[in-house]
């Protein structure tokens, strides 16, 4: 196993623990950018996830959204905003997320971990950005 493979499962897993129930996510955040993450691309439908870190990118693969052949909703920011809103509430777990998201018709998702934000992305072209606070753990 790399060491990059091992820095983000220790960092997911001390995010994992750190989180509180509502407003988590930047908590998590902050968790792989002190292990030296800096960003992280998902693609939505397959529910892949690729961290950069100092050691290098990793995949995480997760249970597929989607499978074989599927159509892309259009974009709906609204119902993407709704979701982003429900999961910072503590009210949605995230594969819950992922599949209103994937509803709302984005296709990928780029977090960046240095200037806080999370760019979610249509497969039109359209874009959302979502800023998340900065927290010291």
């Amino acid at each position: 196993m790399s060491t990059a493979i091992t820095t983000v499962e220790a960092a997911l897993q001390r995010g994992a623990a750190i989180r509180p129930a509502v407003g988590g996510f930047p908590h998590l955040a902050a968790s792989l950018r002190e292990a030296g993450v800096s960003r992280c691309h998902v693609v939505v439908p397959s529910n892949a996830f690729v961290y950069f870190t100092t050691d290098g990118p990793v995949v995480m693969q997760h249970e597929p959204i989607a499978s074989g052949i599927a159509d892309v909703a259009p974009f709906d920011e609204p119902a993407l905003v709704a979701a982003i809103r429900t999961d910072q509430a503590g009210e949605s777990a995230f594969p819950d997320f992922i599949a209103a998201i994937w509803a709302a018709g984005v296709l990928t998702y780029d977090v960046d971990l240095t200037a806080s934000t999370c760019t979610y992305h249509g497969a039109d072209g359209a874009s959302y950005v979502e800023r998340f606070e900065l927290v010291a753990i």
